[in-house]
C-alpha cells in the first residue's frame, strides 16, 4: 500500500477541494462491482467510471502499468492498449500489483493515479456524461463530480480503449 499515511479517499477529497471541483460523496454499503453499485447509488451504468490496472509487457523483461478508465457499461480493450503502446502483450495486472500501485482494494480504485508508475488513461466516452461517479478509494464511498472537472484535474491520456456492450 501507499507509503503516505493518508488513505486514498482522503487524498482524493483533498485534491478535488484544492482544485476547485464541485463534488459530493455518497456513503453506501460496501460494493465494488459496477452493475451492483450502480443500483445502490441510483446512477446509470454509463455514468460510472470503471478503473482497471493494465500491465503492458515489452518483450520478456519490461512491463509498464496503466490505469485504464472506461464508462461502467463498457469493458477495457486490452488489445487497443497493447497496440497504442506497441507492447508485446497486455493483460489485467495481478491483484497484488494493482492494489500496491493504487493503494486500494480491487473495486475501490478511483480513476486517478497517485503513483508515478501508474500511467492514467481514459476513454473519451467518459465525457459523454455531464456527471460521472466512481468508487473513491473505499468500497463504501463514491464520488459524483462533473466529467469536465475529472478531465481537468486527473489529466488522463485520452485514448479509445473501451469496448461498448
Amino acid at each position: 500500500m501507499s507509503a503516505d499515511s493518508k488513505d486514498i479517499h482522503e487524498r482524493l477529497r483533498e485534491m478535488l477541494s484544492r482544485e476547485g471541483a464541485v463534488y459530493r460523496v455518497m456513503e453506501h454499503e460496501p460494493e465494488g462491482r459496477t452493475e451492483f453499485i450502480a443500483k445502490i447509488r441510483g446512477n446509470k451504468p454509463e455514468q460510472a467510471i470503471k478503473s482497471i490496472v493494465v500491465q503492458v509487457r515489452f518483450g520478456k523483461k519490461e512491463s509498464r502499468y496503466y490505469l485504464a478508465n472506461v464508462p461502467g457499461h463498457c469493458r477495457v480493450d486490452l488489445s487497443a492498449i497493447q497496440s497504442i503502446f506497441n507492447g508485446t502483450d497486455a493483460s489485467v495486472a495481478p491483484r497484488e500489483k494493482a492494489e500496491a500501485l493504487t493503494g486500494c482494494v480491487i473495486g475501490a480504485i478511483p480513476p486517478f493515479s497517485f503513483d508515478e508508475q501508474l500511467i492514467l488513461l481514459a476513454d473519451p466516452l467518459i465525457q459523454q456524461n455531464e456527471e460521472v461517479v466512481f468508487n473513491a478509494g473505499r468500497l463504501d464511498r463514491s464520488i459524483f463530480m462533473k466529467s469536465a472537472d475529472y478531465i481537468r484535474i486527473a489529466h488522463p491520456r485520452l485514448e479509445n480503449i473501451a469496448i461498448r456492450p
